[in-house]
């Protein structure tokens, strides 16, 4: 029978009781959505096609020579463990609404995409999630892009050769519109980190059996189910059975200097004195830099990063309503709304952006984070997520303010912090934080089912 998306269970991907139709979907689907790749090196291209029939022989050369199932990159994954033998590199495709266009499907083809923001395309949604205007956006992304193609490995030198063979074969009038290149960040435990120095990624959905067992589950349920990321490939042969996923793109960069310059003045605003000034930048985060929760802990515990929490308890006395992560993920409702992130920091840079060196020695521009991320919906997952959570000053309760990360629009309203974590009583008002992440530009994709691709 058909896969049901909404089974609340995780995936047993290797069991033996899996059945047909299951292991069909698994061995069509991207890999990549239902669990990260690894992907330390990443590269990532945005093409376009002015032949019709050259660019879908390019793209079915792709899947049929350098793409790898979900099923087999989970096997790869089970092999690594047991044999430390390292797997094959990722690449994944993804096709804007004008690439299915340029591609040759009908007007009627496009209309059973059933996501109104993928069929918009994002230079068209500016005014929903509150993103500069597109003038301002890196050139790139101006243009009219119709395929987005990622390489990623553990290591430089496979992607760097894909990478070149990939180009190579592009087939005369094709065009490279441009390129981001990513490489992971890590503090001296081993957690992946972004530009600001934070520990990133750690709280994810997760959609398999064997990842949602070695996660404690006392307060938070890790489990998702494949709905949050998954719905039929309406192009493929057999939409029932193959599964894609759309796609967001967003090129975000961050002023290190301005942010840390805003942690050291809100710790002397809120007169937080020694080793308590960390929990400035703490509540504007909703972590330590060490991935310690503020509504856990008044100060970095080190060890593993805790996912197992919620904000039930906290009526924000801990981490304030506006925490980063507390906008994201509010934990204890909407967890239809939870993306499966999957990003990557972008940028050169000389200092260690994990220790506490001043900000003047900080970059304070060129680099930051390629966000991208799998929904079931753009619109009620991403845009719902910028938009009414990241964006409003009203989140949960009254003037909570803006997402200090990335929350877009005018600051027009004070707000208030905890003076004594864990007690009453707030700072007085406060302006908000300035805006240290910019948009610079981006795409909304699907990513097809292999089938489809194959099928080209």
């Amino acid at each position: 029978m058909p896969v049901d998306l909404t089974n609340e269970r995780p995936l047993a991907w290797d069991s033996a009781k899996l059945d047909a139709d299951t292991k069909k979907m698994l061995d069509h689907l991207q890999p990549n959505i239902l669990k990260a790749h690894v992907r330390d090196h990443l590269s990532v291209l945005f093409v376009r096609f002015n032949d019709v029939a050259a660019g879908r022989r390019y793209l079915r050369r792709i899947a049929d020579t350098k793409m790898k199932s979900a099923r087999r990159h989970l096997e790869e994954v089970r092999d690594f463990a047991a044999t430390g033998h390292r797997g094959t590199p990722y690449v994944g495709i993804g096709i804007s609404k004008a690439g299915y266009r340029d591609l040759g499907h009908s007007v009627e083809d496009l209309r059973r995409f059933g996501d109104q923001a993928f069929r918009d395309g994002m230079k068209r949604r500016v005014a929903e999630v509150l993103d500069p205007p597109v003038a301002e956006w890196d050139n790139c992304y101006q243009r009219e892009i119709h395929a987005v193609i990622l390489i990623g490995d553990a290591e430089r030198e496979p992607v760097e050769a894909l990478r070149e063979e990939l180009l190579n074969d592009l087939p005369p009038g094709a065009r490279l519109l441009g390129e981001e290149t990513g490489q992971g960040m890590h503090n001296p435990a081993g957690d992946g980190i972004e530009h600001f120095g934070y520990v990133d990624g750690r709280s994810q959905p997760l959609f398999l059996k064997d990842e949602v067992d070695k996660e404690p589950k006392e307060h938070w349920n890790p489990a998702f189910p494949l709905s949050n990321v998954l719905v039929a490939d309406p192009l493929a042969a057999d939409p029932a059975r193959h599964f894609g996923s759309y796609f967001v793109f967003r090129k975000l960069e961050q002023n290190v200097r301005a942010f840390k310059e805003i942690e050291q003045e809100l710790a002397d605003n809120l007169g937080l004195a020694d080793a308590d000034r960390a929990r400035a930048g703490a509540m504007l985060v909703g972590r330590f830099k060490d991935g310690t929760p503020v509504t856990l802990k008044s100060e970095a515990a080190g060890g593993t990063v805790v996912n197992d929490f919620a904000f039930d308890a906290d009526e924000g006395s801990k981490c304030p309503f506006s925490g980063h992560i507390r906008k994201t993920n509010p934990r204890s409702h909407s967890r239809e709304v939870i993306m499966a992130r999957r990003g990557q920091t972008y940028g050169r840079r000389d200092d260690d952006a994990w220790d506490d060196s001043p900000p003047e020695t900080r970059p304070s521009g060129e680099v930051g984070l390629l966000f991208m991320a799998f929904n079931s919906s753009l619109q009620s997952q991403f845009e719902f997520t910028q938009q009414s959570w990241a964006n409003n000053p009203d989140f949960e309760v009254s003037e909570t303010g803006h997402d200090p990360v990335i929350g877009q629009g005018d600051r027009d309203i004070k707000v208030t912090y905890p003076k004594v974590w864990g007690k009453p009583g707030m700072s007085p008002p406060q302006t908000q934080v300035a805006q240290t992440v910019t948009m610079k530009g981006g795409e909304y994709f699907f990513m097809p089912s292999l089938a489809y691709l194959r099928a080209l």
